[in-house]
């Protein structure tokens, strides 16, 4: 199928992208376009006219500070694979970025475009809210801070207000000994997830679990996580027993066979993390 007709526009500004944003629902961001071209050729969705933002310098920046590194909406899978962008994770974001589609998807699909879209089974909103990162957000009149926890409010659903972008991430640093895993299942490399889990411990007293490919959002895992941040020794039994309540919880309309993909991914990453 083709899209339906629309308008391109390539911003040379932020202030131009922000205007052209907020002149109507009809306009979308658009930057490696990996996943938006896709839907607009299968008519899933439609605007009137997509601004291009990949060049503009703000998305492309990256920072660092002692305690955070932040990373710019239009990074690409593949930079962040290949380490070609500050790693505040000590691993784990590459990692994750090679699991991404296929090479050719890598090397123009970027983090925001990602983050932005909030398709349920993504890889890069379970691992930036393990990693207990914040958004970056700019409208025309200010920037706000949204934590990820916050921001992903359902399938396709985020809190992005109309004619709002995405600057970047800003990723607190994993420190030295910090154990992460992940863990992800797919029918075949390069499909989409059937579940996706992430256990980022940043000290042995603390621990996040977090569970992607749901029917929603990705979740933490609050009883998973808990147990494992009082006892991170605990036998896998009891960990199977709570990440089951979570699992209940986090995707109340899976099946039993995708309940057992969901509680075979959080155990797995769990067993990387305590490596």
């Amino acid at each position: 199928m083709k899209p339906a007709p629309f308008a391109y526009h390539r911003a040379a500004t932020l202030p131009e992208a922000l205007a052209m944003l907020s002149e109507g629902d009809e306009t979308a961001p658009v930057a490696g376009g990996q996943s938006l071209l896709v839907l607009l050729a299968l008519r899933i969705t439609g605007f009137d006219r997509l601004v291009d933002v990949t060049r503009l310098q703000e998305l492309r920046a990256c920072r660092e500070t002692d305690d955070t590194v932040f990373l710019g909406a239009a990074v690409t899978h593949a930079e962040i694979e290949d380490g070609q962008v500050p790693d505040p994770s000590q691993g784990l974001m590459p990692r994750v970025a090679a699991g991404i589609g296929y090479r050719a998807i890598r090397n123009r699909g970027t983090l925001g475009g990602s983050l932005a879209l909030s398709d349920p089974a993504a890889d890069w909103p379970p691992c930036l809210m393990a990693l207990d990162a914040t958004l970056v957000i700019a409208g025309q009149t200010a920037e706000r801070r949204v934590p990820v926890r916050d921001f992903h409010l359902g399938p396709y659903t985020t809190a992005l207000e109309p004619g709002e972008l995405i600057l970047g991430a800003e990723i607190p640093r994993l420190p030295e000994g910090a154990r992460w895993g992940c863990a992800k299942h797919a029918r075949k490399s390069g499909a989409f997830a059937d579940s996706i889990a992430i256990a980022a411990c940043p000290a042995p007293d603390r621990a996040r679990v977090v569970l992607g490919a749901s029917e929603s959002h990705p979740r933490q895992l609050a009883e998973t996580s808990a147990l494992l941040s009082r006892q991170p020794t605990a036998d896998e039994s009891a960990l199977r027993t709570a990440a089951a309540a979570d699992i209940a919880e986090a995707d109340p309309d899976a099946d039993a066979w995708r309940r057992r993909c969901h509680l075979a991914t959080v155990l797995k990453a769990i067993r990387e993390a305590r490596r």
